[in-house]
C-alpha cells in the first residue's frame, strides 16, 4: 500500500505542477512571463546516449522568491523555449518520468538578452525514500515521430543468444526458423547497424544476425515512415541495431558468457574516455548446433508427362560467428569532432545433410539414389568509416562521413553419390566466390529556421561492386576432381554506382500539427557483365516523395499518417548466375537481367497511454509495381525436378493492421504483447501447362503475434516468459508454413548490479516444431515439411569492470548510412543503411555550457536545495 500511495502521490504532483503551466487549460496568470524581452532556450537529452527527450516539463521560478514564473514543455525534438522574461535572477527546473530532475540556478537576464543553454542531459531516476524504492526505468517499447522502438537491454531471454533471439519480439517484426526478417509480410527491408553499413548483411542477413550477440544490443528501430533524408531502398521500411556503448569517461570492461545445449557464448568489450580522446573495442563470438529433419514430395508435368517424386533428409547444422570492432572518438575543439570506427566480422557455417531421393515417371521408379552433402558458407568482412561534424549553433550542423566496406564469401558444397552400402560412386562439387565491396561519401546539413521549422539537406555517392565466380567440379571414386563440362563454370561483374540529393523540411503549427516533407532523387549507373557478355541494364532515375504528418490529441495521445515511395534493387542471390543443385529436386540460380521494383506505402496509426497500458494501432497500405517475385517451373520430363529463379513479373498489394500493447499490472509486472493481419494480393506472369506464359494470381490472409511477460523481484531477482507465433504466407504460388517458439527465463543480478546469473530454456515442452509449405500451378506442386530440434537449455553469466563518471556534456557523431539496395532474408548486394541522415551516437561535446561558472561555484548549496525541494514534494 506504501508503494502505491507513493506513486499516486508523485503523479498527481506531477499532474498539479503541469496544470499550473502557461499555457495549459488550468494555467494561472504570474504577471511577471511577459514583462520583457528575455528568452531562454536550450534541448533536453537522454545522457547515456543523447538521445532528445520529448515532453520533458520545464518551470521557471525567480531565485530568491521562488516564485512561478513561466513553465512549458519540450517539443519532438527535445527543444524548449521560454520568452518574454524581465530582466531578473531565474532558477530552471527540469523533469521527466524515469529521469533524475535537474535544477539550474544563476540564469541571469539583464537587458532583454537570450540564454541558450544548449543540451541539458538528464540521468536516469533511482531515488530511495526511507525503506520504498523508486526505480526509473526505460518503457519496454517507445514510440517515435517516424519509428517504433523496442528497449531489447530489458530482455533477459535474450541473454546468450544472438539478434534473431532479440528480433522475435520486435513489434511489427516477424521471423522465419531461418533467421529471415518480414516487415508487414514484406521481405525488403533494409537492416543497419548503429546507423551504419555493413557488409556482414549483405551475403546473408539471418547468418549476420547470427553474429550479434543478444547481449550486445541496446535496442531496435523499426522505421516504418523513412524520410526524404534515408535512402530509397527498402520497400516495407529499415530496421536500425543500435548496440551498448559507453559515452562516460573513466573506463568500462564487460565479461558475459553463456553455454547451451544449441549454443554457446563469449564476449568481452569496453571503452575508455578522458577528456577529449575516447576508445572503444569489442569482441563477440558465438558456436551454435542443431538437427533437423526435411521431407519433401512434389509432381511435375512437363511435354504431357507425369513425375512424382519423394525425398527425406537428415541435416547437422554447425556455425561460428564473431564481431570484433576498435573505434576512436576526438574533440577538436567545442565545435568541431571527428570519429572512426574499424569492425571485422567473420561466419562459418557448416551443413552435413544426408539426402535420399525416388523419382517415379509415370507411376513407374526410374530412379533412386542417396547423398551425402557437405556445403559450407565461410565469409569475412570489413567495415571502415571515418566522420566529421561541424556544430554551428544548436541544431544546425555540417558532417561529412565516408566508408569502406567489404565481404569476401564463399559457399561451396560436396555431394557424394552412395552406393547400397554406403560406397562413394561419384562426386560432384561447385565452387561459388563472391566479394562485394563499395565506397560511400556522403555530407550533409541541418539548420532551423525560427522554432518551428527545420531544414535538412544533402548529397551522397555509393559506389559499389559485386563479383561472383563459380565452378563445378566432377570425380569418380578412382579419380580427382575435375572440371565439369557439363555444366560450365562462369563469372558476374556487377557495378552499381548511386548518386542522390535529397531536401527535407519540419514544420511545427499551432493545434499541435507537426509536418515533415521531403523529396529526394536518385540516379543509378549499372555497369554488368556476365562470362565477359556485356548485359544491356539501362541506367535509370527516381524521384522519391514523402510526408508524415502528426497530430497531438491531447497530453497521451498522437495521430501519425504517413506516406513514403521506395525502391527495391535486387540483392545478390536474386542476381547470381551460379545453378545452386544442392538439393537435386529443387534447383535454384538467380537472374542477372532483374531491375528494381517501386513501392507507394500508406499508414495510418495512433498511440496513446491510457492509465497503466501503452496502446499502438495502425492500419497500412501497400502497392509494389514491378515486383521481383520466385517463380518455379519443372526443369525436364526425366529429373522431376523444381527450377526456382526470380523475375520482374507482376504486382504485390497489402492491406493490413498492427495492434500492440504494454500493460504495467504493478511497477515489478509488465505485460505485453500484440498481433499482426493483413490481406496480401500478388499477380504475375508464370509458365502454362503448354508452355506459354500464363496470368497467375493468389491472394490470402497473413498474420502473426508475440506475447511476453517480465516480473521482477526484491534483491535483483527477475522472471520473463515469451511467445511468438508466426501463420503461413501466401506467395505466388502457393504458400509457406508458419511455426511458433516460447520460452522462460530466470535472472539473478548481484554485487550492486555488477554481475549477472541466469538461466533460459526454449521450447522446452516438445523436441521442436514442424513447418509445413505447400506450392501450387496447373503443371507442378510441392509439398515440403521441416522438424527442427530447437529445444534448447542455456546458463548466462555477466560481469561489468571499471570506474565510470558522468559528465554533462554529450557526444555527437554524423556517419554513413547505405540503406539502398534489396535486402531480403537472404543474400543482398550491399550494406544496408539510411542515406544522408545520421545518427547521435555520442561523440564531440555540443558547443556552449549549460550552466555558468557561478552555478558550479554553488554546487553544494544546490544539492541542499534539490533534496529541500524534494522533500516538499513528497
Amino acid at each position: 500500500m506504501k508503494n502505491v500511495f507513493l506513486i499516486i502521490t508523485n503523479l498527481f504532483l506531477c499532474l498539479s505542477t503541469y496544470a499550473q503551466l502557461p499555457g495549459t487549460a488550468s494555467a494561472t496568470p504570474t504577471g511577471n512571463s511577459i514583462k520583457g524581452k528575455g528568452k531562454i532556450m536550450g534541448a533536453v537529452l537522454e545522457a547515456e546516449e543523447g538521445i532528445t527527450l520529448e515532453f520533458a516539463t520545464l518551470t521557471l521560478f525567480h531565485q530568491q522568491s521562488e516564485k512561478l514564473i513561466d513553465g512549458t514543455i519540450t517539443d519532438n525534438k527535445g527543444k524548449f523555449s521560454l520568452a518574454g522574461l524581465a530582466d531578473g535572477t531565474y532558477k530552471l527546473e527540469i523533469s521527466h518520468l524515469s529521469y533524475e530532475k535537474k535544477i539550474i540556478s544563476e540564469l541571469l537576464i539583464e537587458k532583454g538578452n537570450t540564454l541558450d543553454l544548449g543540451d541539458i542531459t538528464l540521468n536516469g531516476a533511482a531515488l530511495t525514500l526511507d525503506e520504498v524504492t523508486i526505480s526509473g526505468q526505460t518503457s519496454l517499447i517507445e514510440e517515435k515521430v517516424d519509428r517504433l522502438v523496442y528497449n531489447a537491454e530489458k530482455d533477459i531471454l535474450a541473454k546468450g543468444g544472438d539478434a534473431t533471439d532479440v528480433m522475435r519480439k520486435v513489434p511489427l517484426l516477424q521471423v522465419d526458423l531461418e533467421g529471415n526478417l518480414s516487415l508487414r509480410g514484406s521481405s525488403n527491408i533494409r537492416v543497419l547497424i548503429n546507423n551504419k553499413p555493413s557488409t556482414i548483411m549483405a551475403a546473408s542477413v539471418a547468418d549476420a544476425l547470427k553474429m550479434i550477440p543478444a547481449d550486445m544490443i541496446k535496442k531496435v528501430e523499426v522505421i516504418t515512415s523513412p524520410s526524404a533524408k534515408y535512402d530509397a531502398e527498402g520497400s516495407a521500411g529499415i530496421i536500425n541495431i543500435i548496440t551498448k556503448k559507453n559515452n562516460l569517461e573513466g573506463y568500462y570492461l564487460n565479461l558475459n558468457t553463456g553455454i547451451g545445449l544449441r549454443g554457446s557464448n563469449l564476449g568481452l568489450n569496453g571503452s575508455y574516455r578522458k577528456g577529449k580522446f575516447g576508445l572503444s573495442l569489442g569482441g563477440h563470438g558465438r558456436a551454435f548446433y542443431n538437427k533437423a529433419e526435411t521431407e519433401m514430395t512434389q509432381m511435375t508435368t512437363f511435354n504431357g508427362i507425369r513425375n512424382l517424386s519423394h525425398q527425406q533428409a537428415d541435416a547437422t547444422d554447425n556455425g561460428i560467428f564473431g564481431r570484433y570492432s576498435l573505434g576512436f572518438d576526438y574533440d577538436i575543439d567545442k565545435t568541431q569532432f571527428i570519429s572512426g570506427n574499424v569492425r571485422y566480422g567473420i561466419r562459418r557455417f557448416s551443413r552435413d545433410q544426408l539426402q535420399s531421393t525416388e523419382v517415379f515417371v509415370n507411376e513407374v521408379l526410374q530412379n533412386s539414389s542417396l547423398r551425402d552433402i557437405s556445403s559450407t558458407r565461410y565469409s569475412g568482412s570489413v567495415d571502415v568509416n571515418l566522420d566529421y561534424l561541424k556544430v554551428f549553433k544548436p541544431q544546425q550542423e555540417w558532417s561529412i562521413s565516408t566508408l569502406y566496406s567489404r565481404d569476401d564469401m564463399n559457399n561451396n558444397f560436396v555431394s557424394d553419390n552412395l552406393s547400397d552400402n554406403n560406397e562413394v560412386l561419384n562426386s560432384l562439387k561447385n565452387r561459388d566466390n563472391s566479394l562485394n565491396q563499395e565506397v560511400t561519401v556522403q555530407t550533409d546539413f541541418i539548420t532551423p529556421i525560427g522554432d518551428k521549422q527545420i531544414f535538412e539537406v544533402g548529397a551522397k555517392g555509393i559506389f559499389r561492386m559485386v563479383n561472383s565466380d563459380y565452378s563445378y567440379l566432377v570425380a569418380t571414386a578412382s579419380e580427382d576432381f575435375s572440371l565439369d563440362i557439363s555444366r560450365p563454370a562462369g563469372t558476374l561483374d556487377y557495378g552499381q554506382n548511386v548518386t542522390a540529393a535529397y531536401t527535407s523540411y519540419t514544420l511545427s503549427v499551432a493545434g499541435d500539427y507537426t509536418f515533415k516533407g521531403g523529396v529526394r532523387w536518385e540516379r543509378t549507373y549499372i555497369d554488368a557483365t556476365q562470362d565477359e557478355s556485356e548485359i544491356e541494364i539501362p541506367d535509370y532515375s527516381n524521384i522519391v516523395p514523402s510526408l508524415n504528418i502528426s497530430k497531438k490529441l491531447g497530453p497521451k495521445t498522437t495521430l501519425k499518417l504517413g506516406y513514403n515511395r521506395r525502391i527495391q534493387r535486387p540483392w545478390l542471390r536474386q542476381l547470381n548466375p551460379n545453378v545452386d543443385v544442392q538439393n537435386s529436386q529443387d534447383i535454384q540460380v538467380g537472374n542477372p537481367k532483374l531491375t528494381p521494383e517501386l513501392t507507394d506505402n500508406i499508414e495510418l496509426g495512433v498511440s496513446t497511454n491510457l492509465k497503466k497500458t501503452y496502446l499502438n494501432v495502425s492500419v497500412f497500405g501497400r502497392l509494389t509495381e514491378n515486383a521481383i517475385n520466385r517463380v518455379r517451373y519443372p526443369l525436364d520430363s526425366i529429373s522431376g525436378a523444381i527450377l526456382t529463379t526470380y523475375e520482374n513479373i507482376g504486382k504485390e498489394k497489402a492491406l493490413g493492421t498492427n495492434v500492440f500493447a504494454n500493460v504495467y499490472l504493478t511497477p515489478t509486472w509488465t505485460i505485453n504483447g500484440g498481433f499482426d493481419i493483413y490481406y496480401a494480393t500478388i499477380e504475375g506472369q508464370v509458365q502454362s501447362i503448354n508452355g506459354t506464359s500464363e496470368t497467375a494470381k493468389n491472394s490470402g490472409y497473413n498474420f502473426g503475434g508475440r506475447l511476453m511477460s517480465q516480473v521482477s523481484f526484491n534483491s535483483g531477482w527477475s522472471i520473463q516468459a515469451f511467445s511468438f507465433m508466426r501463420g503461413r504466407r501466401v506467395e505466388l504460388q502457393g504458400s509457406r508454413g508458419g511455426f511458433g517458439m516460447y520460452g522462460l527465463g530466470m535472472n539473478k543480478d548481484f554485487n550492486n548490479k555488477k554481475g549477472s546469473l541466469g538461466i533460459a530454456a526454449e521450447n522446452f515442452a516438445g523436441k521442436g516444431w514442424n513447418v509445413r509449405s505447400e506450392l501450387n500451378s496447373p503443371i507442378f506442386s510441392q509439398s515440403n515439411s521441416m522438424l527442427l530440434f530447437n529445444r534448447n537449455i542455456k546458463v548466462n553469466f555477466t560481469y561489468k569492470f571499471g570506474t565510470l563518471e558522468m559528465k554533462d556534456a554529450r557526444r555527437k557523431t554524423r556517419s554513413v548510412r547505405n540503406d539502398d539496395l534489396m535486402q531480403g532474408g537472404n543474400d543482398s548486394m550491399g550494406g544496408g543503411n539510411s542515406g544522408a541522415s545520421v545518427g547521435r551516437q555520442g561523440q564531440g561535446r555540443r558547443a556552449g555550457k549549460v550552466v555558468k561558472k557561478a552555478a558550479k561555484d554553488k554546487k553544494k548549496a544546490l544539492k541542499k536545495r534539490v533534496k529541500k525541494q524534494e522533500k516538499e514534494h513528497r
